[in-house]
Parts: C-alpha cells; structure tokens; sequence
C-alpha cells in the first residue's frame, strides 16, 4: 500500500478490546497505541485466548502459566489496562473453533467496545517470517465472531504489515518498552545472550516505523471491518 494511502487510526471513540492468543501479543504490537489511548482517557480491556503455558522452554505448563499471566497483568498496568482476561485455551493449539468464536462473541456484547483490535490474520510478515498458526487461526475466529453479531463494533483491525490506518506515538515508545520488559522471564529464556531490555527496545522500534506522511514513529493497523 501507498503510504499516502494511510488514513490516521480514528479518535472518536471511547473503549477498545485487545484480542490476543497469548500473553505479550500486545506488548509485541500495540503497546505504545494503547498507552496513548489511556493517557488520552480511553478504556481499553485485553483478553487473551491462553495463558502461555507452553511458552517458556524447559518449564513445566503449570509453573509457566501462572508466571506468565503475572508479567502480562504487570505489562498491562504499566500501558494503562487494568482489564486482563484469560479464557484457558490452549497455548499452541488454539484452533477457529466454534467454541473459541462463542467466547469471543460473548466478550464483545459483554463489553460493548467501539472497536475490536486484533493479531494479524496473513500467513507471512512483510519480511517474509511466517505467522504463527496460532494467530492466524485466532484472528480468523475473531472476524467470524464480529460478522455473526447483529450490532458489532464500529470497527475491527488487525496489528499488521501494509496498514491502513496509522496512530502515531510519539512519546510512548519508552513505556511500551518498559511494558515488554516486564515479560523477564519469558524473554530471558527466549534469548539469554541479551538483555531483556535490549530485546524489548528492538521489537519496539520494529513494530513503531516512522510511516512517510506521518513525520513520527506510528503502530499500523489493517481495518477488516467497518459498520
């Protein structure tokens, strides 16, 4: 897509729900937007389909659950979240499921957010590094979930490569930093040569590019659906 093409995110709302597979799903993406968002007064809620059990290498589901629900509340708080919802299903299988979609369905009437922002559907990032099946799948039941409610969120995104829409957050970068650094353990295990900090100011400034048109560091988001 053309950058000139790139529409600013919309400000005129009020609550967003994050929708993600695992805990730092945010904090990888869109950390930095959403502690703009709550600075700015917005309400926004995270739910998360598993609680990342499996994802720490050489550490039992029932000792890396609990470790990794605890940093993820920790990361929300610091961006401005203090909703964080863990739905149980399976870390590395989370599948399109029926049951997944009701979950999601039932998520969004409960909360009744103006718009839904989730993980990228694409099988491929722009650099060619494959997307997990996980997201994958989790974003197909999420679009699923919005198209079968009669009266959905003004608007779904995704967090993704050839956006649509741009927020620019200039000024939040540093505490979207600190948001991923509070996942220590799981990134620690992931890549131990460097620090964890290190690895959390990397990925932030991979996923903050300074889109041409925009003359600051933004998060893009891919708009799937519009009511």
């Amino acid at each position: 897509m053309n950058p000139k093409d790139v529409e600013p995110f919309p400000s005129t709302w009020q609550t967003a729900l994050v929708l993600v597979a695992h805990p730092d799903d945010p904090e990888y993406g869109v950390g930095a937007a959403v502690a703009k968002w709550t600075a700015a007064g917005k309400s926004v809620h995270y739910a998360l389909a598993s609680r990342g059990e499996v994802g720490i290498a050489g550490m039992p589901p029932e000792q890396a659950g609990p470790l990794r629900e605890g940093e993820q509340r920790s990361s929300a708080a610091i961006v401005g979240v203090d909703d964080v919802a863990f739905w149980d299903f399976p870390d590395s299988n989370i599948r399109d499921t029926p049951g997944l979609r009701a979950k999601i369905a039932e998520t969004i009437v409960a909360l009744r957010p103006d718009l839904v922002v989730t993980l990228y559907s694409g099988h491929t990032w722009a650099s060619g590094t494959p997307n997990q099946r996980d997201h994958i799948e989790f974003a197909h039941a999420v679009a699923a979930a919005y198209d079968s409610l009669a009266d959905p969120p003004a608007w779904l995104f995704e967090n993704g490569p050839d956006p649509t829409h741009c927020e620019v957050v200039e000024g939040y970068t540093e505490v979207a930093v600190n948001s991923l650094a509070v996942h220590e353990v799981y990134l620690s295990v992931l890549d131990p040569e460097t620090p964890v900090v290190e690895q959390a100011r990397r990925q932030v400034e991979m996923s903050t590019p300074a889109l041409p048109g925009f003359g600051a560091r933004t998060v893009g988001f891919i708009l799937k659906r519009q009511r």
